[in-house]
């Protein structure tokens, strides 16, 4: 809990960051912002000391508000478009967003809701599963959320490490479920005992799967199930159970390997290494530039332009990766001649994620060449009264792209059930 003192100190702290806004007629940070966060409404707010007026104001535009102003590739977004950057430091509206959105979570009072009697399922409490959740139940619909495990979150509180998201943040929202008359079901697989025809047998008007993207690439390389290697997912999913030993490699250039570097390197022996090795040049990494940076000062070390070809007890071997600019862009020849061994007592493997669970094999649902769940830009999926948005339509994209497809998708639910 925040005291009086840290609390008037943020204040400050708002206040001196929204004094730097330059209020332009055309905010690119709101235009490049996937929800479109109304930055210039909230620093008007701030200005006038109506912070708790601007936090609800957040809120309705992203439930999510609170994970995403810590989360989110701010450089790429509201951050990195700001025009204050040109000349000089960005406006850091995400410190904002953080200060007034976590406080609001705390004490967070639902509206008045009218209820209108129809019953919706969510299949996943993921970013997607609590986005859509929230903004039903503010709609008045009666709604049911289903989860494999025994708590909220999805890739929130399995994927993304603690020092990253704090858990108490993400621990709102089960609450805030509570206060709005969403049913939580535990440790409830879909597709298995229960499938999406009994959900409409039961008298549920629609159907939203949001079960994400748990399941982890394979390398399809030699040694990928000896007893040193493991998926870099899993491993975030319960970093703890693993003896990882003394020098570890993680094999991958996105946010996932970097975590998992990032995670490793607080649970390796004494004078341990943790080492990124990745096919890529270091700018061409998908990782976020901040994230990429923190793991440098934590101590990770990386490695560019090797390919991994075997996975082995006692190491990583790669060949060489040489890179030619052409007229046509960059080429990339493996050289089979320039063989490396990395040296690791544990490997970690982290080259994406698919699609895991039952419900995305009922056959009702179209699914992609990548066992995606089929649905267009509206989450209309092949079966009537089934949508789905999030990560198991898009495959693996950031937490505040999951909430914007999930708004979205919440209008078409709404509309959907209304009318028929």
């Amino acid at each position: 809990m925040i005291n009086h003192y840290e609390l008037k100190d943020a204040i400050i702290l708002i206040h001196q960051i929204a004094s730097r806004c330059l209020k332009c007629k055309v905010p690119q940070c709101r235009k490049n912002c996937p929800v479109s966060t109304p930055v210039p409404d909230i620093i008007k707010l701030v200005e006038e000391d109506r912070l708790r007026e601007a936090a609800e104001t957040l809120f309705a535009n992203n439930p999510l508000s609170a994970v995403c102003s810590i989360v989110c590739p701010h450089e790429r977004n509201c951050y990195g478009h700001c025009v204050q950057g040109k000349k000089s430091e960005p406006v850091e509206f995400f410190k904002i967003e953080q200060l007034l959105s976590g406080k609001f979570l705390s004490d967070y009072t639902p509206p008045l809701i009218e209820k209108n009697n129809i019953r919706i399922a969510v299949i996943g409490s993921g970013p997607a599963g609590i986005t859509m959740s929230i903004l039903l139940s503010l709609k008045g619909f009666s709604v049911t959320l289903m989860e494999a495990r025994d708590k909220i979150g999805g890739v929130l509180r399995y994927g993304i490490p603690e020092f990253r998201l704090p858990r108490n943040i993400v621990n709102h929202y089960e609450p805030i479920l509570y206060k709005l008359g969403v049913q939580f079901k535990p440790n409830t697989f879909i597709g298995s005992s229960i499938t999406l025809d009994d959900m409409f047998i039961d008298g549920y008007k629609a159907v939203f799967i949001a079960v994400g993207t748990a399941k982890p690439n394979k390398l399809g390389l030699l040694g990928e199930t000896i007893g040193n290697v493991y998926y870099a997912i899993d491993y975030l999913k319960s970093p703890e159970a693993y003896q990882l030993g003394k020098d570890v490699v993680v094999v991958g250039a996105g946010n996932v390997a970097l975590d998992a570097a990032r995670m490793a390197i607080r649970n390796i022996e004494p004078g341990g290494t943790v080492t990124i090795i990745n096919s890529l040049p270091e700018e061409e990494m998908t990782g976020n530039r901040r994230e990429i940076a923190e793991a440098v000062d934590e101590g990770v070390n990386f490695i560019h332009l090797q390919q991994t070809i075997k996975l082995e007890e006692d190491g990583v071997k790669c060949i060489a990766v040489d890179v030619e600019e052409t007229e046509q862009g960059k080429v990339y020849e493996e050289d089979f001649t320039r063989v490396r061994k990395v040296p690791a007592d544990s490997i970690l493997v982290a080259i994406g994620q698919g699609p895991q669970g039952a419900v995305t094999a009922d056959s009702s649902v179209s699914k992609t060449h990548r066992g995606l769940v089929d649905a267009d830009e509206n989450g209309y999926t092949s079966s009537r009264g089934v949508f789905a948005a999030g990560d198991i339509v898009t495959g693996p994209k950031t937490v505040v792209e999951a909430v914007a497809f999930a708004k979205k998708v919440a209008g078409e639910i709404e509309k959907y059930c209304l009318e028929n």
